[in-house]
């Protein structure tokens, strides 16, 4: 192989201080002779010193900038030549600095679709990205390596020129399966690319590409819409929250601002106002309040938001007493910018109607400012989607009852504490609602129960109706049936999605609001007259407006084929059938039978519908139109319509025409994808010659033994016309369903209003059904502060003992106020209810371990919630007084990543009662203290219940057992029987009873006294102690000094026999 040459130093080389304009383009021109380009190119490459760059010039010492990639790779060998520069003929004076380079682009080479998904990653960098392509989306690059496995989804290797691409993929119609995994399972956010066809003129834009693929939405679990994965009987919320700001620091040392006590308002002070905004995008219910971060976390588990947003400032600031509350409730937090919004007007646009003029000063800085990163983040995520919320409603001025978290959960109220499930838990109990939307109301009122008399006392009057009328109760639950959800389908229209299913739906939910108004007339107006009092179910009924929803649905069955859009569906069901039946066959040939299970379930069936299903090209065929509007949804459409079927005979007598001209009886006028529109013929006609006298000769475009098609500029301008035709109708039937999802918009607020009616109605009916099923009563609410319940059962509890088939041992709670007087109870019992007056406003409670308890402390401050909702209450009578807040000090926990023992969590939770109860608040504490000592434990338990009767000074019920307390209280003077300002508090005990042979039974009926026995032993054995640890135990009682009974040593066989019995 021959070395290469030398490179010839170039004439006048060192006359350069720059970059000539001779060797290099980019500086001023300059005559090359006859230079070729190929030479050029070679002089290039060889003249130029090594690292020689064009550009302004540079001083010395100073690296010189690598060469341009394009230029670098010129690699051309050449003839040599030789050329020569007059000295007069080189620029002179300062050298002008030259344009500056583009920058390198080191972009690989990828395929058009694969590059495009690169993009979009790139620019959503934070999400799964799902590519739409054809009938499938895609998972390209380190999403399909990390998400493929999570999925069961198989990655394969994309072969491109720039290398393999991991890639992965389903197909279209299992969305919403997978968007499940990813974003209800896995907590990511998706965004979700579609492809767009281009049009001409952006073809050329783009080199010739067919479709482009842009993120239309990204998907996150607090920004659902109406994916199928939702839960229906559930809200589902994304809050942001706007923290305190953080005390200036100026030019204070880092050791002063560590020994600096926290002011009130900074950034960590437990104290501090924080705003909350939170909204549910499926059904447009929209909420603010400012709290603090103390009640933070009662807040937070009473709306239970799927998503909570920050500012993207504190995304650095991970040592926020904010950040780190809300990574111990395990919530998922997403970061984001505060955008452009920054004033409550310019929420304007997202609304669907103004916020009330009196409730507009009522709206706090901080509650502004979340709102708007709400706002903000939420339109960021539809990609462009419009939005209409309803107005914000201010959870601080609502008269609602407080349930903090502990109190929650420990109530069991929407799911258990052992195991976290739905089943055993209040709204378990007692929901028998049959729409999904008045599921999703009745859990709101579960969160937060009403404390206003008139609020409570209409609802209970709509239950009592539906009591007194059962017939009229059963019609409504059966229109109610025919009902769907419209609070989240009017949404979906307001965000400018939804389907013409959906249109009639709506229409349905209309008709049958329609038939509900009805009857509750015909009820209404079958009662005699109660004077002034209006009745309950004509203030519903006022409530409702159906006069321009009456014409919006009639317009809807006036435009929507039905049968259309039936037929419309089975090709739908054909075409994923093809795709599953496709999808099996790939599976069968090529993978395993572990690679079969991935498939969805119903996979067979839908593969065996595309057997009777009609074909892609029956359906696109010129006769087969399938049209979702009947032709006189408009003038237009009707025209288009009639036109199509003067085109139609027109055809058929073409036909005819052409069969006679041609002497082809078989002849039918066809059109395909590849060959457009043809005349088709068969048979005996395909082997005739084609005639040669016609003036536009036949040609031929595919032939077999048996068929030839052919062309005929008669039936090609016919089909032109057809085909412009079906496009027109295609595009007014368009118009005509944007019209009608306008109107929709138009009517958003008398619809939304009409459906909250529906819920209320849902939730009343379904409370009759409870009361009759249950024998439950009707509460009286007061403005006192009384508690009285006579022979009050759990409404959970009772419903699991009746299915073991025992019966509840019902107790009475009569708290700050006598006995009542003719209830309907027996004669007997009113008496000595009667002879029984001023009850305190504690009740200490003490009883042996098992014997009912914590029951008895729970079921009261169940009844206490459900009265509240307007729901009637398991007692034979109860009278009860507005609860502004209900507490809860029950059970026992750790939280030992947070450092917190047992008892440090028990004291947390028992300081927050102490600091946050009023005198209107209900109070339930069990156990407290025995995470110590029994000497501290007593101290404690007595300083909380001192706490609770002297400063607090609410209702209590106050379970121990620490027999202690009973002497502290008879000795500070605070026993009912006592008298003074100070004396509140009664004592109640439970009891066991046994038998001459060691049988005993609990007794779970309530008793004036104190039990200073606690027969653990009993509950031991019945747990399986073993027999030694027994006896080791009751001699340590017995050296004590405590009276071990015989009885004590009984057969744990009988005594669990006696207690189930």
């Amino acid at each position: 192989m021959l070395s290469p040459r030398s490179a010839p130093v170039p004439r006048l080389r060192r006359a350069f201080v720059g970059c000539s304009a001779l060797l290099f383009p980019c500086s001023a021109p300059a005559t090359l002779g006859r230079l070729g380009r190929r030479n050029v190119a070679t002089a290039l490459n060889i003249s130029r010193p090594s690292g020689w760059n064009c550009g302004p010039s540079r001083p010395l010492g100073i690296r010189p900038r690598p060469l341009p990639r394009q230029i670098q790779a010129v690699q051309l060998r050449g003839k040599k030549t030789r050329t020569v520069v007059r000295l007069d003929e080189l620029p002179q004076g300062i050298v002008a600095p030259s344009e500056p380079l583009p920058p390198e682009e080191d972009e690989p080479t990828y395929p058009t679709v694969v590059l495009q998904a690169r993009r979009n990653m790139q620019k959503f960098d934070n999400c799964v990205l799902l590519t739409r392509v054809g009938g499938f989306y895609e998972l390209y690059f380190d999403h399909a390596d990390e998400y493929g496995p999570l999925l069961n989804l198989k990655v394969a290797q994309k072969k491109t020129s720039a290398g393999p691409v991991p890639m992965a993929g389903f197909p279209f119609f299992q969305l919403d399966r997978f968007l499940k995994m990813l974003v209800q399972d896995l907590n990511r956010h998706v965004a979700i690319a579609e492809e767009f066809p281009n049009d001409p003129s952006d073809k050329v834009k783009s080199g010739g590409l067919m479709h482009t693929r842009r993120v239309t939405r990204v998907v996150t679990p607090g920004t659902l819409i109406d994916e199928n994965f939702m839960d229906p009987y559930a809200s589902n919320y994304v809050m942001a929250i706007h923290p305190p700001e953080p005390a200036p620091s100026g030019d204070v040392s880092c050791q002063e601002q560590q020994d600096a006590p926290e002011t009130p308002g900074s950034a960590n002070d437990a104290t501090a106002r924080i705003g909350l905004a939170w909204l549910d995008l499926s059904t447009g219910y929209f909420f603010t309040q400012p709290t603090t971060l103390v009640s933070l976390g009662s807040v937070l588990s009473r709306v239970s938001p799927r998503e909570i947003v920050l500012d993207k400032a504190l995304e650095s600031d991970r040592d926020r007493l904010l950040v780190s509350v809300l990574q111990d409730e395990r919530h998922l937090i997403t970061y984001s910018p505060q955008g452009e919004l920054r004033q409550l007007s310019d929420w304007a646009p997202m609304l669907e109607s103004e916020i009330p003029a009196q409730t507009i000063d009522k709206f706090t800085d901080i509650e502004i400012q979340a709102g708007c990163l709400l706002l903000h983040y939420v339109r960021d995520r539809l990609q462009g989607l419009s939005m209409k919320l309803q107005p914000p409603l201010r959870h601080e001025s609502m008269h609602i009852m407080n349930i903090d978290k502990n109190s929650m959960r420990s109530l069991e109220i929407k799911q258990t504490i052992r195991d976290g499930v739905f089943r055993g838990s209040l709204l378990h109990a007692i929901r028998r609602t049959v729409t999904k939307s008045g599921a999703r109301l009745l859990n709101e009122w579960l969160n937060a129960p009403s404390t206003s008399l008139e609020v409570i006392n209409f609802r209970q009057d709509l239950v009592a109706r539906f009591i007194e009328d059962e017939d009229l109760r059963d019609s409504v639950v059966v229109l109610l049936r025919r009902s769907h959800d419209s609070q989240r389908l009017v949404q979906k229209f307001a965000l400018n999605r939804g389907d013409p299913d959906d249109l009639l739906r709506l229409a349905n939910t209309i008709k049958a609001t329609e038939d509900i108004v009805d009857l509750l007339n015909a009820s209404v107006s079958s009662r005699p007259d109660h004077g002034a009092a209006k009745d309950c179910l004509s203030i519903m009924v006022d409530r409702i407006s159906l006069g321009q929803p009456l014409a919006l649905a009639q317009h809807i069955r006036d435009a929507i084929d039905e049968e259309g859009l039936v037929q419309q569906h089975q090709i739908e069901d054909g075409e994923a059938g093809e795709m599953m039946a496709l999808a099996q066959e790939i599976v069968k040939a090529e993978g395993t039978e572990e690679d079969s299970t991935l498939l969805p379930k119903g996979a067979a069936a839908k593969a065996n519908k595309k057997k009777t299903a009609v074909s892609i090209r029956d359906h696109y065929g010129e006769d087969s139109e399938v049209w979702i509007m009947k032709p006189g949804a408009s003038d237009r459409l009707t025209s288009l319509h009639a036109d199509l079927a003067a085109l139609r005979q027109d055809k058929e007598a073409l036909t005819e025409t052409l069969r006679t001209r041609l002497g082809a009886a078989s002849l039918t006028l066809r059109w395909t994808p590849g060959l457009g529109h043809i005349c088709h013929v068969k048979g005996k006609d395909a082997r005739r010659p084609p005639p040669t006298g016609e003036s536009d000769p036949i040609r031929t475009l595919s032939s077999s033994r048996t068929t030839r098609s052919f062309h005929q500029p008669e039936w090609t301008r016919l089909g032109e016309a057809l085909d412009k035709l079906r496009f027109q109708i295609r595009a007014e039937e368009q118009r005509v369903f944007a019209s009608l999802r306008e109107r929709v918009v138009h009517n958003l607020v008398k619809l939304r209003r009409n459906a909250l009616v529906l819920d209320e109605l849902d939730i009343a009916a379904s409370f009759a059904r409870l009361a009759t099923e249950q024998q439950l009563v009707r509460p009286r609410l007061t403005n006192t502060q009384q508690t009285i319940i006579i022979g009050g059962r759990h409404p959970t509890v009772e419903g699991g003992l009746t299915e073991q088939g025992r019966t509840f041992q019902r107790n009475d709670c009569l708290i700050g106020g006598g006995a009542p007087s003719g209830v309907g109870l027996q004669q007997q019992r009113e008496q000595q209810q009667q002879q029984q007056q001023g009850h305190g406003r504690i009740w200490l409670i003490t009883g042996p371990n098992m014997a009912g308890k914590s029951t008895f402390l729970r079921q009261n401050a169940l009844t206490t919630v459900l009265a509240q909702i307007g729901c009637y209450v398991p007692a034979d009578y109860a009278s009860l007084g507005i609860v502004d807040a209900i507490f809860s000090r029950v059970g026992s926990a750790d939280n030992l990543y947070q450092d917190q023992s047992t008892f440090m969590v028990e004291m947390l939770e028992t300081a927050a009662i102490l600091r946050q109860a009023t005198h209107r608040s209900f109070v339930i504490m069990d156990e407290v203290g025995r995470g110590t000592t029994p000497e501290d434990g007593t101290a404690v338990a007595f300083a909380a219940l001192h706490h609770l009767a002297s400063v607090n000074r609410c209702r209590a019920l106050f379970a121990t057992h620490f027999h202690g307390i009973a002497e502290l209280v008879a000795k500070q003077g605070m026993r009912v029987e006592d008298g003074g300002p100070d004396g509140t508090i009664d004592m109640y005990c439970t009891d066991v009873e046994e038998d001459e042979q060691g049988g005993f039974v609990y007794v779970h009926k309530l008793r004036k006294g104190v039990n200073r026995q606690s027969h653990a032993l009993k509950v031991a054995r019945l747990a399986g102690l073993p027999e030694q640890a027994i006896r080791v135990a009751q001699q340590v009682l017995q050296d004590s000094g405590f009276d071990i009974s015989p009885r004590g040593m009984a057969d744990p066989a009988r005594a669990s026999a006696a207690v189930v019995g």
